[in-house]
């Protein structure tokens, strides 16, 4: 029955919370982790912090790490997870742009999935109607017309960003993901190794996260905020 599935929903929305909660409290997130991870266990140290970060880490028990040079242990967020060998097949810094672009993506995503259930902007309420949020707004916003505004702004990204991509690729030294903007200087600070794995992990479980959102609003018609708090 519905209302058995949307409760099932809800609480696997709290556990989701509560266990990203304990990962971002987790000794193997703070600056001062030192300690090797055992070979079999799905956790991973700073980067360069001591050692390379990877080696010896192994998100799948007994699986092994992937055989591939990109798994070598100076990639931030480096967990031994590979199972399609992705990377034996593609370059790694492609690899490592495409994974900090969706997670970028997945994290606004998310924010403004919580967002709209919580509150709108000014005037929004005269042009849409406070009940259409996701892929029911989406479509509204492109028959009004201002997905079309989106898409002329995203375009404008895509290009610079491609541009920068090419030239990482032929040899920039560009590091992945980097487009020089750091208004807050968070990159220039002492906990900068600690800020990139940040980034990785939160933007690893925004992907999840959002795509739980949104089967969440595909079966029930609600907002992430609306479907666990039931108003």
């Amino acid at each position: 029955p519905l209302p058995r599935l949307v409760k099932m929903l809800r609480l696997s929305v709290a556990l989701g919370f509560v266990a990203a909660t304990a990962e971002a409290f987790s000794p193997a997130a703070l600056p001062h982790a030192t300690r090797r991870a055992a070979a079999t266990a799905p956790q991973m140290q700073l980067w360069q912090d001591g050692k390379v970060q990877g080696k010896g880490v192994t998100a799948i028990p007994y699986a092994g790490r992937p055989a591939t040079p990109a798994f070598d242990g100076t990639w931030v967020g480096d967990a031994g997870f590979d199972p399609l060998v992705i990377s034996g097949s593609l370059d790694m810094k492609w690899l490592r742009e495409a994974e900090l672009k969706h997670c970028r993506v997945a994290m606004l995503a998310a924010a403004g999935a919580m967002a709209q259930d919580v509150f709108q902007f000014p005037g929004a309420s005269t042009v849409y109607n406070k009940a259409d949020k996701l892929t029911k707004l989406h479509d509204k916003a492109v028959e009004k017309g201002s997905m079309g505004q989106i898409l002329v702004f995203i375009t404008l990204f895509e290009i610079f960003g491609t541009a920068a991509v090419i030239q990482m690729q032929q040899g920039s030294g560009r590091i992945p993901g980097d487009f020089g903007f750091d208004p807050l200087g968070f990159s220039k600070g002492k906990d900068k190794a600690r800020m990139e794995l940040a980034e990785i992990k939160n933007g690893r479980l925004a992907m999840l996260g959002f795509s739980g959102m949104i089967h969440h609003y595909f079966i029930t018609g609600k907002g992430p905020i609306e479907l666990i708090t039931g108003q």
